[in-house]
C-alpha cells in the first residue's frame, strides 16, 4: 500500500490542489490528513469540502478545534487568533459539524497518525530531545507520523539513541521506531515555500516531496480578506 500522508493544509486551496495533482499522478491507494485543515489562510470552506469529497481521513487540529468552536484562540499569537475567529465566522455549520466530529488520534494498517504529539495533540516535536519521550506513547506500533509544526522531519530510535534526518527518503528498518512529519501543505516553515508531503509505501519507505504552487495567489487571498499581513507575506519564504 501506497499513502499519501498530508498535514497542516491551513486553508490553503492553491497549495492543497497543487499537492493534491501529485498524489493523484502518484499511484497512491489512500490519502491521509493529519489535521489543521483549516486556520490562517483564506479558503476554509473550499479546503474542507475537498477533505470531504474526495473522503480523506483526517484528524482534527488545533486550529481546526478553534474554528469549529470546540475551544477557544487563548493561546494563540494575535495573527493566528484572528484568523481563527475569522475562520469560525466563515466556517458554514456543516463544516464546523464535520471538523468536530474528527477523532484526535488513529491507527491506521498498523501505525499511528497524531496531529502534535503521541502524549499530546498540542505538543510540538521540534528537536530529537523533544522526540525521545514520545515513542514510549506509540502504543507498541513501530511507525507515527505527526504535522503541527510545519517543518518535514524524521525521527528514529534506535539502540536507545534517537536520530533526526531531513533526507528526502527515510528507509523504514525493522527493529527501528519512527517519528515522522510530513511538513505542511499550506504553510511551511522551514524556509522553502514549497508545499510539502510525504509518499508512504508500507514496503518500508518514506519520501518527502516538495510541490510548488501559486504563492502568489494565495498570499492576496489572505491580504484582500483582511486577515494579517504577515500570515499572507510569510508564504513567500516559507516561515
Amino acid at each position: 500500500m501506497r499513502y499519501a500522508i498530508i498535514s497542516d493544509i491551513h486553508s490553503n486551496l492553491e497549495a492543497f490542489r497543487s499537492v493534491l495533482g501529485v498524489i493523484d499522478s502518484s499511484s497512491v491507494d489512500n490519502i491521509i490528513c493529519l489535521g489543521d485543515i483549516v486556520g490562517y489562510g483564506a479558503d476554509p470552506n473550499e479546503c474542507v469540502e475537498i477533505i470531504k469529497s474526495r473522503n480523506i481521513s483526517s484528524l482534527i487540529g488545533n486550529h481546526d478545534r478553534a474554528a469549529c468552536g470546540l475551544t477557544e484562540p487563548a493561546g494563540f499569537n494575535p495573527a493566528a487568533r484572528q484568523a481563527a475567529l475569522w475562520t469560525r465566522s466563515e466556517l458554514t455549520d456543516e463544516n464546523k459539524d464535520y471538523l468536530k466530529n474528527l477523532p484526535g488520534e488513529d491507527v491506521v494498517d498498523g501505525f499511528m497518525i497524531v496531529h502534535g504529539a503521541p502524549s499530546d495533540p498540542d505538543k510540538y516535536i521540534l528537536s530529537a530531545h523533544d522526540a525521545a519521550p514520545e515513542f514510549q506513547h506509540l502504543k507498541n506500533r513501530s511507525l507515527c507520523f505527526f504535522g503541527h509544526t510545519h517543518v518535514s522531519v524524521a525521527y528514529s530510535l534506535s539502540d536507545g539513541r534517537v536520530s533526526s534526518s531531513r533526507e528526502r527518503v527515510c528507509s523504514i528498518r525493522d527493529g527501528v521506531s519512527y517519528l515522522i512529519n510530513p511538513g505542511s501543505v499550506g504553510q511551511p516553515r522551514d524556509r522553502d515555500p514549497r508545499a510539502s508531503f510525504v509518499i508512504y509505501d508500507d514496503r518500508g519507505e518514506a519520501e518527502f516531496r516538495r510541490v510548488e504552487y501559486a504563492v502568489e495567489i494565495a498570499r492576496k487571498k489572505i491580504i484582500d480578506s483582511g486577515l494579517d499581513r504577515f500570515l499572507g507575506e510569510r508564504l513567500t519564504v516559507g516561515y
